[in-house]
C-alpha cells in the first residue's frame, strides 16, 4: 500500500478537495472521464483532461497518461490526473485512500474495498456499507460534516441562494446540439441577453451578473444540461477563476475523515 489519496472527479468541489489536501502535504492523484463537463471551468482541474495543464490558485494539475507517471508528476510538486473512469488504476497504485468527488448524486462504482480508507461525497452513498465516511455536501449548518454512520441529505436538484437567487442562477440547455458560447467567464451580463448557442437555438441569461461558468464550446448536449451559472454579485470576478468556499468546507471535512479513519486504520499518509 502507498500513501497516495485518490480523488475520483476533478470537477470544482473536487479540485476544492484536490488543493486542499495537495497543499496540507498528501499524495494525490485525479481521476477523470474522457469528456469532463464542469462549468466552472477556470476553477475546475478537470480542464487539464482538454489542455493537459490546468492552473488553479497557483497549484498545477497535469494530464498524464499512465499511472505509473503519477509520482514523477507529485514530486514537481503537481498534482497528476489520469482518464480513468473505472479507477482500473488502483489495482497497480493500490493507495492509501480513495474519495469520490464525482457529485453525481449517486454511486458510479466505488465501494469499501477500494483502499483501506474511503470517503464519498454527498448523496448515493451510505456509511459504513459504501464507504467509511460521507460528507455532506447540502449548504447549511452540517456542509462538510463527515458522516460515519449513515448518509447524506438527499439531492433537492435546487443550487443554493446567492444574494437571494437560487434556481435563477443555473441555465439549463434549452434544445439538444453542440454548445456555443457568445461571452466568456468573467463576462458581464444582462437579464435576458444571449450568452451562447446549442446548436441555433440561443441560450439566455436568467438574471443580471458575472458570468461564473459557461460549458465548454463544443460540447454535445442533450436537452436539460447544466450549461451556465451566474452570480449576482457583480464585483465579485475573483470568485470565477477561485475555489468556493462550499469546496473549501467539504475539503475540510474530507481532510478531517482521512486522518480520523487513518488513525483508526493504521494508514501513513506523511
Amino acid at each position: 500500500m502507498s500513501r497516495l489519496v485518490v480523488v475520483r472527479g476533478a470537477g470544482d468541489l473536487a479540485s476544492g478537495v484536490l488543493a486542499h489536501l495537495h497543499r496540507c502535504g498528501f499524495a494525490v492523484l485525479a481521476l477523470e472521464c474522457r469528456q469532463p463537463a464542469a462549468i466552472r471551468r477556470l476553477a475546475a482541474f478537470c480542464e487539464a483532461v482538454y489542455d493537459g495543464v490546468q492552473t488553479v490558485e497557483g497549484i498545477t494539475c497535469r494530464r498524464i497518461d499512465t499511472p505509473a507517471q503519477a509520482w514523477e508528476v507529485i514530486a514537481r510538486g503537481e498534482i497528476p490526473l489520469l482518464v480513468d473512469e473505472q479507477a482500473d488504476c488502483l489495482a497497480e497504485l493500490e493507495p492509501a485512500a480513495v474519495v469520490d468527488a464525482i457529485i453525481a448524486k449517486r454511486n458510479c462504482g466505488t465501494h469499501i474495498n477500494m483502499a483501506p480508507v474511503v470517503v464519498a461525497l454527498g448523496p448515493g452513498f451510505t456509511a459504513p456499507d459504501d464507504c467509511h465516511a460521507v460528507i455532506e455536501t447540502m449548504r447549511g449548518h452540517n456542509l462538510g460534516r463527515p458522516i460515519y454512520d449513515g448518509r447524506a441529505l438527499p439531492n433537492t436538484g435546487v443550487p443554493g441562494l446567492i444574494k437571494g437567487f437560487g434556481a435563477q442562477r443555473v441555465m439549463h440547455s434549452p434544445a439538444a446540439g453542440i454548445m456555443r458560447g457568445v461571452h466568456c467567464i468573467g463576462d458581464e451580463v444582462e437579464q435576458g441577453e444571449v450568452l451562447g448557442y446549442v446548436g441555433e437555438t440561443p441560450v439566455y441569461a436568467s438574471l443580471t451578473g458575472v458570468l461564473r461558468g459557461i460549458l465548454r464550446d463544443g460540447f454535445d448536449v442533450p436537452k436539460g444540461m447544466k450549461l451556465a451559472d451566474i452570480d449576482p454579485r457583480g464585483e465579485q470576478k475573483n470568485n470565477c477563476v477561485t475555489i468556493s468556499d462550499k469546496a473549501r468546507c467539504i475539503a475540510g471535512g474530507v481532510m478531517e475523515a482521512l486522518l480520523v479513519l487513518g488513525r483508526q486504520k493504521g494508514v501513513q499518509f506523511f
